[in-house]
């Protein structure tokens, strides 16, 4: 009969990973501006940094993120090639992606879907267009 003995991990690895650990959340995040109202266009620079130009005043999210379309499509039909485009909104990243809106409180955090888009290519809140 083999006989299996349960396997401990020694205490300097259990201190190690949790060093890891502790020292992965305290990572440096990029965090856009907070000002109430105000929906910016974030440029990102090539020394890592962002620039926030004002767009417009806006009374929600979803504002700010009809004007950054709307934005978007106006350069898009000038010529330009940009297909994603950032913006913030109250402490907010907005991510304009294919599939819809995205958002999140810092750069390189967990992103969640705050607009999707239709057939037709209009941004809607999730759920709120009817299921075939």
């Amino acid at each position: 009969m083999i006989r299996r003995t349960a396997r401990t991990a020694s205490p300097a690895l259990v201190a190690a990973a949790l060093a890891a650990l502790a020292l992965a959340g305290c990572s440096q995040k990029t965090k856009p501006p907070g000002d109430a109202g105000v929906c910016y266009h974030v440029v990102p620079q090539a020394d890592g940094s962002m620039k926030y130009n004002k767009l417009v005043d806006a009374a929600s999210l979803e504002v700010c993120a009809a004007n950054l379309e709307a934005m978007r499509i106006k350069f898009l039909r000038m010529g330009g090639s940009q297909q994603e485009i950032y913006g913030a909104y109250q402490a907010n990243f907005l991510f304009l992606q294919k599939e819809g809106v995205l958002t999140s409180t810092s750069l390189e955090g967990p992103r969640y879907v705050a607009l999707v888009r239709t057939g037709d290519g209009r941004l809607a809140i999730p759920g709120a267009m009817p299921q075939q």
